[in-house]
Parts: structure tokens; C-alpha cells; sequence
């Protein structure tokens, strides 16, 4: 279905001269206010539907690049917003009613490259060659926590990234998923590498370096739904997706913040109940749905530590039955808390360390290729130095 729905996105524009517009979800505005600005009814496309996709709705995340069809009379007759790497939603008119699904998104992923020498720090130089700050936060997120930039980066130092990037109708689509990285200090080479067996971030000898840690928000609940992008329901014959984690526990248990950070939202929502959103550190936002009441203090801007209690399980809002809904946001992302929740880092053994390491030799072939090439350019004597590797290697 979601296929002929996209066709018909296109051939709508040519059969009755519509017109596509992209956007950027404007921040502050919310899916309500988003129909009732563009004069749809509200009732078939928020009233009408059950309460999983009400509450999928309310992840709409400004900056998200939409877009919407509209004749020349200005009615909209089709809308895609993107809800995450795997979903988007889709309303459309047919037959003179409005209509709302799920559907997944047609993207093409890219595996792209570059190679920097240092001029003034790593995340300056990395905007100013590739003018995205989210490869610059990816970039020194993962480097932080095992090495100081300050102290021992020198300029002239060799920078690499290789990472993935998704493309959603010719445009970067999501946060680029980094997958090996190597920066020169004082003459030493520090590499990185994603593993793709737990989604983590190892170093050379199969050591994790992700360096933020979190804990288990309600203590002794059972896990009752699992985190994910992309479900097809076959009963239902729709797609799902829930961006968090379900702890199911007695009302009134107590919820404690799973990282140290400050409250950045305290307040009602229709889809989450009462709701909680603390920024961490490196781009991380976690959130606290559901909950029966706060704890007294708590309030916006207020700074919690780790383990601090911030509220008590509850069922408010759309929910079945007690039970904390726990989200976990990287720069806006959605990602598994129970692949970033741990205790002590990690060290690979046995196969699976063996795995890692075939894979890693298979990003080093890739990244050595890049570093070669990079060499033989920088024998010109240019002072800000950079080579991509898209389509082909483009040196500047």
C-alpha cells in the first residue's frame, strides 16, 4: 500500500497541477495545530484514531523535513512527516475524505568519507568542511570520554570520519550513523569503530568507549513492550512503532532519573500523561511518560542527578494500565535504551570478539584507501586541506 501511496504522492502534482512544498516542522507546534492551521479535520485524523497512533503523533520533532501537497487553491490534499528513520505518516484525501496511515520510508543509504588536517579544533573544522554540526557532535561524542582534544591535539593533526547517511527525496535524511573514525595526537593514531552485533562503539583492542551510563528508572519492574522503529501489526495490517521502553509496576512506585541532567519539560500531555524530559550530556534527552504525579520540587530547569527521584508511575494520559513509558533521544533520535543502558563499559571476548575484529580489519581497508589518497593530495601546498569521498574522491 505505502508504495502506491508514494506514486500517487508524485502523479498527483502532474495529473491535477498541485504543487510540493518541503518544510521544517516548525519548532513549539504541535500535530493538532499543524491541522488546524492547514484547515483539516481534526476529527478523522486525530479523534478517530486509536490511541498508539495518538501518541506516535506527539513525536513529530522540530526541524523534521516534511512535505505537503497543495492545489492552487491552496487546499492540502497530501502531507508526509517523518515520525522516524523507519516511519512516516501520510495523510491524504481521496474521494473527497481524509485518510491517516503509517508508512515506511523510501530511503537510500550513502556510505561517505572524508579527510581533514586540523586547523583549530575538531568540531570547528568538521562544520566548516562539511557544514554539519551533526557530524561534528557524532565526531567528538564518541572521542570525549578516552581522550583530551585540548591538551593533546596539535594542529596539522590527520582527522577521519566514514559514516552512513540516509537520503529521503535526494535530501540528507536522520543523524549520520558513524562508523569508524581515526584523529592523529602528538603522532598516535586513536581509531574507533561501530559494531553492528550490539550498536556500540569499540576501540582498537575491542574496548567500548561510549562513556554515558545510565540506570534503571523504576526499580524491579518487568519490561512489558520493547523498543521499535518499525512493526508491521499482522492483525491490525498497519505498521507500529514505539520509541521506548514499558515498565510495568505498581502506581505510585517511585521513578528516578536515569542520568544526571537538567529538566527541560514538566507538564500534561493527551498522548504521555504526565511527562518528564531531562537533557543529559552528548545530545541525550530522556523521557517519563505516564506518571501518576511528580515529585514536589521538580520543576523546569531544575538540575537532578542520577538515581534522584522525579516522579511516581501513574497510567495518565493514553495508557491501559500503570507502567513508566522511558524514551531515550540522541540528538533528537530515537534510539534503544537497552542497547545504551549499562553498568561498566564493555570489553569483547571470545566470538564475539573475533567477529569484531574481522570487522574492524574491513573498516580499516576502507579508511587506509581514504588516508592514501589523502596523502598524495596534500603534497600541494594548500592551507585548509579536505578530501570527500561521495561519489568518487572530490579534493579541495
Amino acid at each position: 500500500m505505502f508504495r502506491i501511496s508514494i506514486l500517487f504522492f508524485i502523479l498527483i502534482t502532474t495529473l491535477f497541477g498541485s504543487k510540493v512544498d518541503s518544510f521544517r516542522w516548525p519548532d513549539g507546534v504541535s500535530y493538532l495545530m499543524f491541522l488546524e492551521q492547514h484547515k483539516l479535520p481534526v476529527q478523522e485524523l486525530y479523534y478517530d484514531l486509536d490511541k498508539d497512533d495518538q501518541k506516535l503523533l506527539e513525536e513529530v520533532r522540530a526541524g523534521t523535513n516534511c512535505q505537503v501537497v497543495k492545489k492552487d487553491d491552496g487546499e492540502v490534499v497530501q502531507t508526509l512527516i517523518p515520525m522516524n528513520d523507519e516511519l512516516q505518516i501520510h495523510l491524504y484525501k481521496h474521494n473527497g475524505e481524509y485518510h491517516f496511515e503509517v508508512i515506511p520510508i523510501v530511503s537510500e543509504t550513502k556510505r561517505e568519507a572524508f579527510v581533514l588536517k586540523i586547523n583549530n579544533s575538531p568540531y570547528y573544522d568538521i562544520i566548516k568542511a562539511t557544514g554539519s554540526k551533526k557530524l561534528a557532535q557524532i565526531f567528538v561524542a564518541n572521542y570525549r570520554y578516552s581522550l583530551n582534544f585540548k591538551r593533546d591535539l596539535r594542529k596539522g593533526d590527520t582527522l577521519i570520519m566514514m559514516y552512513d547517511q540516509k537520503y529521503r527525496m535526494g535530501e540528507p535524511f536522520s543523524m549520520p550513523i558513524l562508523k569508524a573514525a581515526m584523529i592523529e595526537m602528538r603522532g598516535k593514531q586513536h581509531y574507533i569503530y561501530h559494531n553492528t552485533q550490539d550498536d556500540r562503539y569499540y576501540n582498537s583492542k575491542g574496548h567500548e568507549v561510549e562513556g554515558f551510563l545510565l540506570a534503571r528508572p523504576v526499580k524491579n519492574a518487568r519490561i512489558s513492550s520493547y523498543f521499535t522503529k518499525r512493526r508491521f501489526h499482522p492483525i491490525l495490517k498497519k505498521y507500529r512503532a514505539h520509541l521506548g521502553v514499558d515498565y510495568a509496576a505498581r502506581r505510585g512506585t517511585p521513578i528516578v532519573a536515569a542520568g544526571s541532567g537538567r529538566v527541560i519539560f514538566k507538564g500534561y500531555t493527551r498522548g504521555y500523561g504526565n511527562l518528564i524530559k531531562i537533557r543529559h550530556s552528548d545530545g541525550y534527552v530522556t523521557l517519563y511518560s505516564h506518571m501518576k504525579s511528580f515529585r514536589r520540587g521538580i520543576h523546569k530547569g531544575k538540575y537532578v542527578k542520577k538515581g534522584h527521584t522525579i516522579g511516581y508511575v501513574g497510567s495518565t494520559g493514553l495508557s491501559t494500565g500503570p507502567h513508566l513509558h522511558f524514551g531515550l533521544y540522541k540528538h533528537g533520535r530515537a534510539v534503544n535504551p537497552l542497547r545504551v543502558v549499562q553498568v561498566t563499559t564493555t570489553k569483547l571476548k571470545g566470538k564475539k570478539k573475533e567477529e569484531f575484529l574481522q570487522l574492524k580489519k574491513n573498516y580499516d581497508e576502507s579508511l587506509n584507501i581514504h588516508l592514501e589518497n589523502f596523502t598524495k593530495f596534500i603534497k600541494e601546498p594548500k592551507p585548509d586541506r579536505v578530501c570527500y569521498f561521495y561519489d568518487g574522491v572530490n579534493c579541495e
